[in-house]
């Protein structure tokens, strides 16, 4: 079955950085772009990063464009997300998921399936 299993969380203080990955298998990796999400207490889940399924495009959303980038690694099976300049309304689950439904670039949660179990972020202030 799919499986997407992310790591890389941690606690950090403000300024400082992470790099999330998320380990996908049970899956043909390359027919799908991927997503990150995040989502934090009390919060509904926000659209963080999208990458194309060769990595020709990125999308981010407004709250992390330019802090974060979003990449992948076809040959093994792994979409990354590396974040800088962490601040601490950053904190949060972070998911990966494969977008399942649509063809272009997306930040529609409806459009993502096979949700990974999330890893902590926490940004200390």
């Amino acid at each position: 079955q799919v499986q997407l299993v992310e790591s890389g969380g941690g606690l950090v203080q403000a300024g400082g950085s992470l790099r999330l990955s998320c380990a996908a298998s049970g899956l043909t990796f390359t027919d799908y772009p991927m997503g990150w999400f995040r989502q934090a207490p009390g919060k509904e889940r926000e659209f963080v990063a999208r990458i194309s399924r060769f990595a020709t495009r990125t999308f981010y959303g407004d709250s992390v464009k330019g802090r974060f980038t979003i990449s992948r690694d076809n040959a093994k099976n792994t979409v990354y997300l590396q974040m800088n300049n962490l601040k601490p309304e950053d904190t949060a689950v972070y998911y990966c998921a494969a977008q399942v439904r649509g063809t272009g670039q997306t930040s529609n949660i409806m459009m993502y399936d096979y949700w990974g179990q999330g890893t902590q972020v926490t940004v200390s202030s």
